[in-house]
Formats: structure tokens, C-alpha cells, sequence
């Protein structure tokens, strides 16, 4: 029995009933890893029998992703006579985070692919369909099937959109062709996760043209917020190394549309340390993707920049002018991260921002989760329309904060669990190396004692062997 099938053993078996694991089962977890067992340290699990609530109310989820999942798990564990409906066309459950393993060829689909119907039990009435329309102002959604749901208390947890079909000239049945590649192609509701294959392919393809030339390589980030913001550097770096690791090389452009690699400032110096070392590297800052020509193989870029107006006397200093150009790049390969939004269904109704930046993603108030002017309502995961959050590890720390306001609206109280802006990205700098940066809106949030801009392999086993079955048999039963 390998390692990994032992681990998964034992994480299947833990959290049966609704209380926390025994402490047998905690030990054998720590001897296990270390660094899972630290992980475990202060999670929160679903309330016991004698904590749960006695508030009563319809609970309506809308969406059975990760937080669709870990909401239910939780509310239902926390309240005595929970009434949930859960709306989710999908029973097939991806594992998203695996489809950069897949693209590296450390995972295959069947690794990542889990079903919904193992979480989703008695107790709880699933509608396997997806909401068209949201009326707020009459607590009801209406089904794409044209049922109408009532509801007392709304979960928003649809997720995001991807839109290929913003970049001229690129529909989503060119990825995998002339080049093209995306590892988040992937269709929940069919349970497909094409990107992480044709990524893989992708990765072979550029092997085997280094090997008697030196092909040109340009990978992307979009203007727009997008699932696990480390990603695009991610498959930048590890399709890199699998050049490297058999001493082949290409020419290699970051083209993103924001001002530098990583918003913390230690980890964004780790990263131009990395990309140095690397050596092949050439990242273009301010660049966001607009056109492909797929059979010339050119990518066209809106170049933003600042130049030195006039002096301003009064202020005694230049004046700064914004700037656009038209930037061409010619690639042999191409990996596109497309841009993204909340579904249509959110975006066309009350529930979206209605003006801002987060224009058209879920209203919440970025520290309770509550909508800000719908008080029944309350947003988890990619969908919030906050200064952070949409990975998974964003989603896990969102279930408990949720399941504690929302009880308290159902109560009658005022929310008061906060969420401090928690996210993390396991940052694969290389084939073994994770930069594991962990942090809020306050900055820097390690779990662990370690300064978080360095790569470490320990981070690399942590992701590829513990991740996936603590996501199955914890995370996603709510015990963590």
C-alpha cells in the first residue's frame, strides 16, 4: 500500500458521525505528517448535537462547488432541524487545485475526479439544476428549468465564469490546438477537466520542440480577478523546469496584466530571484492579452503605462499620464488564463455590485460575508465580491464565519464572526518546491513559523499527497 493510499485510508474513516475525530485518530494523523497535523491545529469542525441551534428558517445553497459543499456540511451539522436545499446541476466533483498537478503530469483525471453524492446525503433536498434568475427583493430564484424556489436565507456559492470568447479571435474549442493551451478548461457540470490534459500535452509538446530549437513561450494573466491568482506563474515555472530538468530550454514571457509577480513584497523579491535563475524568463508587466491569431501565431496585448507630464506648480511635482499601446508577440506555444467573472445570473441582478472595481460579483461585506443590503443573504467562495479570497483555502475559512452569521441572523442577533481576508497560494516554483504564501488583509499570515517567500519541498509534498484527501474527507464533510 503506498503512502498516499494510506493516507486517504485513514481520512476516509475519520469524521463519521458529527463530532471531531478521536484523539487516536488525530495521533495517527500527525504521525502520519506533520505539517497536516499543524494544519489541523485550530480548525474549526461542525457543532455537536448539544451546540447546534434550535433557529429554524428554509436555507437555500445555490451552487455545489467546495463552498456549496462546506456551507451545507456546516449549517447542517450546526442547527437541530436544518431545512437546506442545495441547487447544483453537477454530482461529479472536481478537485480544480489537481489540474496543475495533472498539467505536470504528477496527477492523472481519475485523481482529481470525486462525486457529489457522497456529500450530498439525507437531510438536505438537492435540486439538480441551476439558478437563472435571483429575486432578492422577493427571496426567490428561479431555476433554469423554471421552477421557482422560495427561500428564508440565501448561500450564493456559485463560483466564477471563464471568458475565452474576450480575447478576439480565441473560442474555447482552439485550446488544445496550434499551441494554444489552458489549464482551467474544465466543465463542472459534465465533469470534464480538459485544461489539466491538454496542459500536460502542452508541457510534452514544447519538450519535444526544444529539443532541436528553441521555441518561443508565452503564458498569461488576464485583467480581470481569476481563480488561484498564483496559477498563471505556476504553469510558467513548472513547464520551465520540465525543460530543465533535461537540460533543454525556450524563451519564456510572463505577460500580465498586473504591476509585479506577487503582491507581498518578500514573496514578489523570491519570485524575481526564481525567475533570474531561471534565466529564460522575460516578464512584461502591464500587459493583458486582447487578440490571438491562432494561425500566424501572434498574441496582441494593450500595453498600459505612465509617463512624466508637466509641472504642476501648486503641487510641485509632475503630472502622470497614463498611456496605451498595441504590443504583438510571436509564440510557437501559448498558455491563456482567460479572463473571468461572476455567472450571469449574478451579474444581472441585485445581488452584484452595482458600480466599483467588483462590479457585478456578489455584494457581501468583505469581514461578515453578509450582503450589504440584502441582510438574509450571504456569499461564499470565488463569487464574493471582496479584496480576497478566491482559492480554496479562502473557501474553508469562509465556512465557519458564514455558518456563525448566518445562525446568528436566523437567531435574531447582529453578525459577528469575522473573516480577516485569509487566502493562500502554493506557489510551484519548480518540480519539488512550493513557495506556500499564506496571508490576509493585514499582510503576511503563516500557519506555520516559516518565512513564507521561501520554496520548500516540504510545501511540495504537503500539496501533492495530504491536500486532496484532507479536501475529500475533511474539508468538504466540514470538519475542518
Amino acid at each position: 500500500m503506498s503512502k498516499f493510499t494510506k493516507i486517504d485510508t485513514l481520512l476516509q474513516n475519520i469524521g463519521t458521525n458529527d463530532s471531531k475525530m478521536s484523539r487516536r485518530d488525530a495521533m495517527k494523523f500527525m504521525a502520519i505528517s506533520p505539517v497536516a497535523a499543524a494544519a489541523l491545529a485550530g480548525s474549526t469542525v461542525g457543532a455537536t448535537s448539544a451546540q447546534a441551534s434550535d433557529a429554524k428558517g428554509k436555507i437555500v445553497i445555490v451552487g455545489g462547488g467546495a463552498g456549496g459543499i462546506m456551507a451545507m456540511q456546516r449549517l447542517k451539522s450546526s442547527l437541530n432541524n436544518p431545512d437546506i436545499t442545495i441547487i447544483a446541476p453537477n454530482e461529479v466533483h472536481l478537485y480544480q487545485p489537481g489540474q496543475i498537478f495533472m498539467a505536470a503530469g504528477e496527477y492523472t483525471f481519475e485523481d482529481i475526479v470525486m462525486d457529489n453524492n457522497d456529500w450530498i446525503g439525507e437531510g438536505v433536498t438537492w435540486i439538480k439544476d441551476e439558478v437563472e434568475v435571483f429575486d432578492a427583493d422577493n427571496n426567490t430564484v428561479t431555476t433554469r428549468e423554471g421552477d421557482v424556489i422560495n427561500y428564508d436565507y440565501l448561500v450564493v456559492a456559485t463560483g466564477l465564469q471563464y471568458h475565452y470568447d474576450w480575447i478576439d479571435g480565441l473560442t474555447e474549442d482552439m485550446i488544445g490546438t496550434n499551441g494554444i493551451s489552458s489549464v482551467y478548461l474544465n466543465d463542472l457540470e459534465k465533469g470534464t477537466a480538459d485544461g489539466g490534459i491538454i496542459t500536460h500535452e502542452w508541457f510534452q509538446a514544447i519538450h519535444e520542440a526544444s529539443k532541436t530549437g528553441k521555441p518561443k513561450v508565452v503564458c498569461t494573466q488576464p485583467n480581470t480577478p481569476i481563480k488561484c491568482g498564483g496559477a498563471p506563474q505556476k504553469i510558467l515555472y513548472l513547464s520551465d523546469d520540465y525543460l530543465r530538468r533535461d537540460g533543454l530550454t525556450a524563451d519564456f514571457t510572463f505577460a500580465t496584466n498586473g504591476g509585479k509577480l506577487f503582491s507581498l513584497p518578500t514573496v514578489d523579491a523570491s519570485l524575481k530571484e526564481i525567475q533570474k535563475d531561471y534565466g529564460n524568463i522575460d516578464s512584461k508587466f502591464k500587459h493583458n492579452l486582447i487578440a490571438l491569431d491562432a494561425e500566424a501565431k501572434k498574441a496582441t496585448f494593450t500595453h498600459t503605462y505612465e509617463v512624466q507630464g508637466a509641472w504642476d506648480k501648486d503641487l510641485e511635482e509632475y503630472d502622470t499620464i497614463t498611456k496605451k499601446e498595441t504590443v504583438v508577440l510571436e509564440y510557437d506555444f501559448i498558455h491563456v488564463v482567460p479572463p473571468m467573472s461572476a455567472p450571469d445570473a449574478v451579474v444581472a441582478s441585485k445581488l452584484g455590485w452595482q458600480k466599483g472595481t467588483a462590479k457585478g460579483w456578489l455584494e457581501v461585506d468583505k469581514h461578515t460575508l453578509q450582503h450589504r443590503r440584502y441582510k438574509n443573504v450571504f456569499g461564499i467562495g470565488d463569487i464574493c465580491g471582496i479584496p480576497m479570497g478566491k482559492t480554496g483555502g479562502s473557501a474553508r475559512h469562509h465556512g465557519p464565519i458564514l455558518t456563525e452569521n448566518l445562525i446568528a441572523v436566523m437567531e435574531g442577533k447582529e453578525p459577528k464572526a469575522v473573516f480577516d481576508g485569509y487566502t493562500v497560494c502554493p506557489l510551484k516554483t519548480s518540480y519539488g518546491e512550493i513557495i506556500m504564501a499564506e496571508f490576509n488583509y493585514d499582510g503576511p499570515a503563516p500557519s506555520f513559523p516559516l518565512d513564507i517567500s521561501k520554496p520548500r519541498w516540504i510545501w511540495w509534498a504537503f500539496d501533492l499527497y495530504m491536500l486532496k484527501p484532507m479536501y475529500k474527507y475533511l474539508m468538504m464533510k466540514g470538519l475542518m
